[in-house]
């Protein structure tokens, strides 16, 4: 017998093997596996959060949006977080904002709004009109990224989207858009060209015609950490009609502006603050007296600023009746007490945590809402406590594996939080955050 005789056989014995085994299992009666159903085993840690927002009348509600994870509600100050997004068809998440003059309006945002080297993509805007219990959606479905949302506080039916659009092409939705009935129906109201999205709005609630919002110009390149097409064809843009014209914001400003993140002061609405990138990759924290007319470089520190750049530059927030007192969402969440001059480590340190956004009580600034690549967080009284990030099984994961000791472990590796092993039964009648462990490095 030759080889090819031998090859033959072989492929055909491969042949009936296979389908022997598919008539076996097509023999299988529905009723031995019926009963089986999915159950959720962890891990009992958070994973990277990227929207955040909560409800000033309500100090202990909060909304928080995985950027692979779905949209999760709390209603006891984040001590436990119930999912209310798992039935819509994307679970990749990176704005929420909730209507101040009807907490029973929020609208969520898809796509994680971050040009990065590893991303999910989403298919447009949601909105509920009962606090999250159902939801419609409302269009944009070709965005992709959306990383900001802005509802008027006058107007549950006025909203902003910064749409940033594909990661790693050109988009025509790219853009800044307005809607005026709820989003039924949306306007682009700043548009630049096909490389370039919107990445930041800003609603000045003491004068909600007064906005403020950025375009960013940035192709993702196919390969890791490829950002290779960041420039300065985007900006800083301002409105005092409601949206309905724009002018631009340059001055003080660098001429190679890429990215840019804005934050109003509450309680003094001239003041605003913010982070930005070049494209030739430096990153400053800059401060307006006048509302935006005229900028400066504000602090030589490094470090409220001290993110690679690109998606990841970090956010600020301003307290709501300190204009001197502001955060920035970084590595490490920093804050400035002399109206961001000089910086001091607020929550975290330079090991993985990476701080993403927060939000803060307009009402009551002790109560804070901070999210970060381990979940989200929330303090009442300014900091010096925190809630737990081991209640979110929201872990965004790179793949999975099972061992074989018994009971089996599943393990896999967690966005910067490095391999993580959780065990399929528990010695206390549940599978707690007690049964996940660490395994190898980071």
């Amino acid at each position: 017998m030759n080889r090819s005789q031998v090859t033959l056989r072989l492929f055909v014995f491969s042949i009936l093997l296979f389908s022997c085994a598919a008539i076996s299992w097509a023999q299988v009666p529905e009723n031995s596996y019926q009963e089986l159903h999915w159950r959720m085993i962890g891990p009992f840690r958070g994973g990277r959060t990227r929207a955040a927002a909560g409800v000033p009348s309500q100090p202990n509600l909060f909304y928080v949006g995985q950027v692979n994870g779905g949209v999760w509600k709390s209603d006891d100050y984040g001590r436990t977080w119930n999912p209310i997004f798992d039935q819509e068809p994307t679970q990749s998440i990176g704005a929420i904002a909730v209507a101040a003059s009807d907490p029973n309006v929020v609208y969520v945002a898809s796509g994680e709004g971050l040009h990065r080297p590893d991303l999910s993509v989403g298919n447009g805007i949601y909105k509920s009109t009962d606090a999250g219990k159902t939801w419609t959606h409302l269009g944009l479905a070709d965005g992709q990224q959306i990383p900001a949302l802005a509802v008027d506080p006058r107007d549950p039916n006025k909203v902003f989207a910064a749409v940033l659009g594909y990661p790693y092409g050109p988009s025509q939705e790219r853009g800044i858009y307005r809607s005026t009935d709820g989003g039924q129906n949306w306007q682009k109201v700043i548009s630049k060209d096909e490389n370039t999205g919107g990445s930041d709005v800003e609603i000045d609630p003491s004068n909600p015609d007064v906005i403020y919002a950025s375009m960013w110009e940035a192709r993702e390149g196919p390969w890791e950490d490829g950002n290779e097409f960041n420039g300065a064809g985007g900006g800083l843009f301002k409105s005092t009609d409601g949206g309905a014209t724009w002018h631009p914001l340059t001055n003080g400003l660098p001429k190679d502006l890429s990215q840019i993140y804005v934050a109003i002061a509450p309680s003094d609405p001239r003041r605003l603050y913010a982070t930005l990138a070049t494209a030739s990759g430096k990153l400053n924290v800059y401060r307006s007296d006048d509302a935006g007319d005229s900028w400066s470089q504000i602090t030589n520190d490094p470090r409220p600023s001290g993110r690679i750049g690109g998606g990841d530059l970090p956010i600020p927030k301003v307290d709501p009746k300190n204009p001197d007192l502001v955060y920035v969402a970084s590595t490490v969440t920093m804050r400035s007490a002399d109206g961001g001059k000089t910086w001091s480590g607020f929550r975290g340190a330079p090991g993985g945590d990476d701080y993403q956004n927060l939000w803060i009580n307009p009402n009551d600034g002790n109560i804070i809402l901070l999210v970060s690549d381990q979940g989200a967080l929330v303090t009442v009284n300014r900091g010096e406590t925190w809630s737990s990030w081991y209640n979110q099984p929201t872990a965004q994961l790179y793949h999975a594996i099972a061992n074989n000791t018994f009971p089996y472990r599943v393990c896999a590796g967690q966005q910067e939080s490095g391999s993580v092993c959780i065990s399929t039964r528990g010695n206390d009648g549940e599978i707690t955050f007690r049964d996940w462990h660490p395994v190898g490095v980071i």
